[in-house]
Order: structure tokens, then sequence, then C-alpha cells
């Protein structure tokens, strides 16, 4: 294993698992989502602005005013993410949230298809449609006693939108390509920033040392240090492990819900999970079950 290959695993298997903690972080603020966000935001701009500065990212021509005004898109829908998935864990759990929300390759698929003139190939058609299965599955399951019940579809919406809002985010990145990802970053938190400004309750601040702690770990680790490390990974590894090692993060999410809150999943809603999480690694790696591949690459 090369040191650019080993370095990039460490820091995506970093970025995964950081990911995947953070729904118990929103959960034990204690605050309105759209204060978590609009913390989120605040602390991660201001720990992304030190290290683009740090970087020269900073410096006047770097990026274009197309592209500023593009980030800024990226960021509308990446606060808007953020906004549905946190609000789904206090209707279908943190687990089931995080799993419906990895249904955002096939939202990348359809708006790729809509808009880049990308192919939806039979292979892909496939992996779509046994997703669909799954999220049949997990909307079918019923909550468990402990978990929550209370608007359970209401919360599979939501991270259903979650997903979608994220995939236009990607989608602005991919029209990006050339622009410094840390300088992206800044600009879509600092846009999260702004927006929620004017509706965050500033007279329900954290009143310890401990809320306060958990709000600037969001912001610091979860969006300054986790940025550095997907991007960072992102550069050195293949496609396809940076792919396969993105599925450490629903798998993280569902055992620090277990584990924190005592959500365990229902044997329907195991299997849908599974589903979609297949159907996404299928995706991702580019599998093609063999009845889909052409005559002439079998055998």
């Amino acid at each position: 294993m090369s040191g650019d290959i080993k370095r990039g695993s460490v820091e995506m298997t970093a970025a995964m698992l950081i990911s995947g903690t953070i729904g118990w972080f929103v959960v034990m603020s204690g605050q309105p989502v759209s204060g978590v966000v609009f913390w989120r935001s605040l602390f991660g701009a201001m720990t992304l602005l030190v290290i683009c500065g740090a970087l020269g990212l900073l410096r006047p021509g770097i990026i274009t005013l197309r592209a500023f005004a593009i980030a800024i898109f990226g960021g509308v829908a990446i606060v808007v993410n953020w906004l549905l998935l946190f609000a789904s864990y206090s209707h279908a759990t943190i687990s089931i949230a995080t799993t419906v929300y990895n249904t955002q390759p096939f939202m990348l698929l359809a708006l790729g298809a809509l808009f880049l003139g990308e192919k939806i190939t039979a292979a892909k058609l496939f992996w779509l449609t046994l997703a669909f299965a799954g999220m049949a599955a997990i909307v079918e399951a019923k909550p468990a006693a402990g978990g929550a019940s209370d608007g359970y579809g209401l919360g599979i919406v939501m991270a259903l939108g979650a997903a979608f809002f994220y995939a236009l985010a990607a989608l602005a990145a991919k029209w990006l390509k050339g622009t410094p990802p840390h300088l992206i970053a800044l600009i879509q938190v600092a846009t999260g920033m702004l927006m929620l400004a004017p509706m965050t309750t500033f007279s329900q601040l954290p009143g310890d040392a401990g809320g306060w702690a958990i709000l600037v770990t969001i912001g610091v680790v979860h969006t300054g240090l986790m940025y550095v490390l997907l991007y960072g990974a992102i550069q050195r590894l293949p496609t396809h492990l940076t792919g396969a090692l993105s599925f450490l993060y629903p798998i993280a999410a569902i055992l620090v819900d277990r584990l924190a809150f005592g959500h365990a999943l229902q044997p329907m809603q195991i299997a849908g999970a599974a589903i979609i999480l297949i159907a996404a690694a299928g995706m991702n790696l580019g599998w093609s079950p063999r009845w889909l591949r052409p005559r002439a690459l079998q055998g």
C-alpha cells in the first residue's frame, strides 16, 4: 500500500467516524435545529477561515464571480440539507434517518441525468430499484417502542429531503471543478451563518460550558476538521476506495444510536437498511449484476 493510499484511508476513515457521531452531539446539544446549524456554520466558518488563510486561498482572484455564485447556491442547499437531516432524528431515530439519507447517490444520479446529460445505465437502474425496495421495507416497518415513533413517516420524508439537497450541493460542486474545495466549504458555511442568523433565538443559548463545548465541537470537528480530512482523502484515494470507506458513516451512526440511546432496529428496518446500503455500494463502486453485462463480457 502506497503512502498516499494509506494516509488517504486513515483520513477517510476518520472523516466518516466523525460524521457518524454528529447525531449524538445534535441531540445532546438541546438546541433548536436552526440554532445547531447556525452555530455549526459560525464555528465551522471560523475554523475554515483559518485553514483557507494558511493555505493561501484568500487572495484576490482565486475564484470567479460565477463560481462564487454557484458556491453560494451549494451553500443554501447544504444548509437546508443539515436542517432536514437534524430535524429527522427526533422522528425516525438517528439510525433510520442516516440510512435513508444514504439514498443521496440516487438523487445525484437523477440530477446528473437532468442537468449534466449523464447516462443512466441498466446497472444503475437496477441499484435504484433495489434502493426503492429497501425504502419500502423501512416505511412499512413499525418503530420499536423505545424508538422515535411519533412522526416516523415525516422523519423518513425529511431524511429523503436532506439527501436531495445534499445531491444539489454535490451537483454544484461538480460545476466548481478546479475551485479549491476548502474555499467552497468556507463559502457554504458562511452562507449558512448569514441565512440562519435572523431566525436564531439567541435567548436560548447553552447555560453551561458543556453545552457550548458540544456546539463548538460540531463546528470545529464535525465541520472544519471533517472537511479537511474528507477532501484530503478524496485527493489521495481512488474513487472505488472512497466509495467503500464512505459506508463507515451509516454504520457508525447506527452503533452510536444503539449504544447512546438504546435504539435497536427492527427486523424489517434492518432488512431495508441493508438493501439500501448494498444498493448504494453497488452505485458507488460500479458493480454490475452478471445478467446485465453484455454477453461478450460474461464468462
